[in-house]
């Protein structure tokens, strides 16, 4: 586990720069975040740990300047990864904007030679990591949530590291919500619905919410929860394969 230390270098040149986000508190996290750097080896097609240490800057962004340093003209651009961590949450890794795939365990990069008189071929550019609220995830007192597990469809095996979301519209001004959280190595999930579902007409009356659960691509779930009713309930989602 890599030690964060204090800006002692320049950082013009470092080939990743990460924001870890807290989406539950919608804030930059800057305190109690741990990463794991890796390199990938292409002798062994693995990932080996590092012990190169994080860069913390003055405005808490994360970096690896001394990565890519190299002189000579046979240095390579070079794979990298850093896998997040911190109590109570999970990380995202897909960038925004970007298919959900469970099987991602960190955020790659590539590290391009550069010395003191030649900058790397490509720059680094800042990146968001959203750390999402985990099963163990410390929710305050009155916060709403439901909890229960994914699994195959077919053999009903959990799920793990599944993107379970709940999204929706307020009635009173149109604002947007969206609540996510990723399912434990078994499966399990708690997701906060600090917002209004659907309104049914009672009695008695009741709120709908429609969660999904996302594997990968063409490997989705679904299951409607009605509260006050299911708040209690162990939900189970299934997944399904689609057509894509």
């Amino acid at each position: 586990m890599t030690r964060f230390y204090p800006l002692e270098s320049s950082v013009l040149h470092s080939p990743a720069w990460f924001v870890p986000f807290d989406e539950f508190a919608q804030r930059a996290r800057a305190a109690d975040v741990s990463t794991e750097l890796e390199r990938f080896d292409p002798a062994g097609s693995a990932w080996v740990l590092q012990e190169t240490p994080a860069i913390r800057t003055p405005s808490a962004v994360i970096a690896y300047p001394e990565l890519g340093r190299r002189r000579g003209p046979g240095a390579q651009p070079e794979r990298f990864r850093v896998r997040f961590g911190a109590i109570g949450f999970a990380p995202l890794y897909p960038a925004d904007g970007e298919d959900f795939d469970a099987a991602l365990a960190g955020v790659e990069f590539t590290a391009y030679p550069y010395d003191d008189t030649t900058p790397p071929a490509l720059a680094g550019e800042p990146r968001v990591v959203r750390l999402l609220p985990s099963v163990a995830f410390p929710y305050g007192p009155g916060v709403r949530t439901v909890h229960g597990v994914v699994v195959d469809a077919v053999n009903q095996a959990p799920v793990a590291n599944a993107l379970v979301e709940a999204r929706g519209v307020t009635s009173r001004d149109g604002v947007a919500w969206l609540e996510r959280t990723l399912t434990s190595a078994a499966g399990a999930f708690r997701l906060a619905l600090r917002w209004e579902g659907d309104l049914v007409i009672g009695p008695p009356p009741e709120q709908v919410f429609h969660l999904t659960a996302t594997e990968r691509p063409g490997r989705t779930g679904a299951l409607d929860v009605r509260l006050p009713a299911g708040r209690d309930t162990r939900h189970v989602i299934e997944i399904v394969e689609h057509q894509r």
